[in-house]
């Protein structure tokens, strides 16, 4: 892409990802940002992509397993996951909202 491109919420529909997940994607040529909805009790299976995340919790809670450790965010905080690190994801008993920022991008989102 190589002009400025502006998305209205119109233009930024929900898609389904996991089982209780929605998603929208918007991507540049080296980085990415997508935004995800989900219902409570939704799973992120463990694994591993060669892109770097940084998630941010908008509404809820997400909990995140990794190296043994399982660590949950809240609203407001923020997990950076590096490329190839094998990790997984799940909410609690309430609905999450939340962003991640990719680098590259994640042709899976596109």
């Amino acid at each position: 892409m190589d002009e400025i491109k502006v998305y209205s919420k119109d233009e930024l529909h929900l898609k389904p990802n996991v089982k209780g997940a929605k998603m929208w994607a918007v991507g540049l040529e080296k980085a990415m940002l997508t935004y995800f909805e989900m219902e409570s009790n939704t799973k992120f299976p463990e694994h591993s992509h060669k892109a770097e995340q940084i998630t941010l919790i908008l509404e809820g809670e997400l909990t995140f397993t990794y190296n043994r450790k399982e660590v949950t965010l809240k609203q407001g905080e923020v997990i950076a996951i590096p490329s190839n690190m094998i990790h997984s994801a799940f909410t609690g008993s309430k609905p999450c909202k939340a962003v991640d920022a990719w680098s590259p991008i994640r042709e899976d989102y596109k």
